[in-house]
């Protein structure tokens, strides 16, 4: 791991600076020449630190990277839900994750961990230099500070959770460095660095919300509030005091909100999630930045295959499709599962703009995007510059209603949380009194199912909680046991982590074992 960082660390920053608009280059092509830059001597004027987290954010793009014929990386933490399937079967990696049969050689979880893990050099690179650069603004000084642990923070947060006890590495690396081959780390203590990062982060001058698509107070308090809720549930199992914690913390982000409904709000319409005018505004707190000018929207891979829905004619791949006992769970009513309206659709325009036919099937429509390719009589633009959603409003507000009921019950702050969710889509909620504890945690983590679907976000709730969604019961079955609708296969004790890549245990030995349940080297 460390190896394939200290390959790409210097070319990363330089590629970031070049891409991004965060700050202009005059001063630092005065400077010195860019082939004379490393790691080393990059940090030495304010530009740089605004290009090194600018290189930071543009790491977070991994997710959208190649993973071979029709997938891209996104779909490792969609294909294990059992909410998707394939309508292609032509890329035996993404088919093994589907079928449950991945191990340390799926491509999907070897890019990840190598993206994850390149993410955190970048941000430690910054963590460590940028106090060293003279004569800079304390103020932009401590705010850039913060946004690199926010997303240092995010890329372990994700790791732990995949891998469980993982290297811990904070310091800028070298092949002379004391922990270039790194142990695993116990989870508490990743768990412990990824709570100092955010609550640094949260006290670091950021504004509530970020129009720029940087980090901001409201996806820093969001984030400490799910890692919260993580750490109350399973493997952790802190309990009571740490839904505590994640309810007080996702009632700030609430309360700010309800104070500026202007700033922090759910988007009136489910369209509005994936307008392209509406990139890091009100309900999206924190989104990965996509513009075709450096990478185009990467969730191709749920148009539909061989449909002509997009500018391009017949096309798409199909590869992440909705399982029909998935799209058929949601009420009755319920605009989520309305054509065009809400996440799906069942028919579109041919090539984009033309006349409207029935695609025979639900897709996916949360992460379509109408302005690059085109809606009922207006033609597309073919560049497709949609964000991808990490932090939404209506996470926060899910967050809140689970951990408040965890604390002692529902009471009206947790069921007015709820039921806005609901109430965007149009459902009648009962009664705040007729809900016990129990039934009232059912039913939000059925919105958690319905809402969040296909963000990425599935998986770990799965995994947390040790339960996953019954589409056809609409009740919950233990994880292990659970059947997958996608393959009809059974999840396993040993799928609650992934496997460590093969190639990094080859690489360094003090990794030691490969997770349980998977083959080693």
């Amino acid at each position: 791991m460390a190896h394939t960082t200290i390959k790409h660390i210097g070319r990363a920053v330089l590629f970031g600076f070049a891409l991004t608009s965060f700050v202009g280059c005059k001063t630092f092509l005065e400077e010195q020449a860019p082939s004379n830059l490393s790691p080393n001597n990059f940090y030495t004027i304010p530009d740089h630190a605004e290009a090194g987290i600018a290189a930071t954010y543009s790491g977070l793009r991994f997710m959208g990277g190649d993973a071979g014929i029709f997938s891209t990386n996104w779909q490792l933490l969609e294909a294990l839900t059992g909410t998707s399937t394939t309508e292609t079967a032509q890329n035996s990696d993404l088919n093994n994750l589907y079928g449950l049969v991945h191990d340390g050689n799926t491509v999907h979880v070897v890019n990840y961990w190598n993206g994850l893990y390149r993410l955190i050099a970048n941000a430690n690179l910054v963590i460590a230099r940028v106090p060293g650069i003279p004569q800079m603004d304390a103020a932009q000084r401590t705010k850039i500070l913060g946004e690199a642990r926010f997303l240092r923070a995010s890329a372990y947060f994700t790791a732990v959770r995949l891998w469980g006890d993982i290297p811990l590495i904070t310091q800028p690396q070298s092949a002379v460095s004391a922990d270039f081959m790194p142990v695993r780390t116990s989870q508490e203590d990743v768990y412990k660095l990824i709570v100092e990062d955010l609550t640094a982060a949260e006290a670091a001058g950021l504004a509530w919300t970020d129009v720029s698509g940087r980090a901001n107070l409201a996806a820093v308090k969001t984030q400490l509030s799910k890692v919260y809720l993580t750490m109350a549930g399973f493997p952790l199992s802190k309990g009571a005091s740490y839904y505590k914690l994640a309810a007080d913390k996702a009632l700030e982000v609430i309360t700010y909100a309800n104070a500026n409904p202007s700033s922090i709000n759910l988007f009136s319409t489910y369209d509005d999630v994936h307008r392209e005018s509406n990139k890091n505004r009100l309900e999206h707190l924190f989104m990965i930045q996509y513009n075709t000018s450096v990478a185009g929207n990467p969730m191709d891979n749920f148009y539909p295959n061989f449909k002509p829905v997009t500018y391009n004619g017949p096309g798409g791949t199909g590869s992440s499709v909705p399982t029909g006992s998935f799209y058929n769970s949601y009420e009755s009513g319920d605009l989520r599962a309305k054509d065009q309206v809400g996440y799906f659709y069942t028919t579109y325009y041919t090539n984009g703009n033309g006349a409207q036919f029935s695609l025979g099937a639900p897709y996916v429509f949360k992460h379509f995007n109408r302005t690059a390719n085109g809606t009922s009589g207006v033609a597309g633009t073919r560049q497709n510059n949609l964000n991808v959603p990490q932090i939404r409003f209506a996470e926060t507000l899910l967050i809140y209603a689970e951990a408040q009921n965890e604390v002692g019950g529902p009471n009206q702050a947790a069921y007015d949380a709820m039921k806005r969710i609901r109430d965007r889509a149009t459902l009648t909620t009962p009664a705040l009194g007729s809900f016990t504890q129990a039934t009232f945690r059912d039913a939000v983590l059925r919105e958690r199912w319905h809402e969040l679907c296909y963000e990425q976000l599935t998986w770990f709730d799965m995994v947390r909680l040790r339960k996953v969604y019954n589409d056809k019961t609409n009740g919950f079955d233990n994880f292990v046991g659970h059947i997958n609708p996608s393959s009809n296969q059974a999840l396993q004790e040993k799928h609650l982590l992934l496997p460590i890549p093969r190639q990094e245990l080859l690489n360094n030995p003090n990794l030691k074992t490969q997770n349980p349940g998977y083959p080693g080297v």
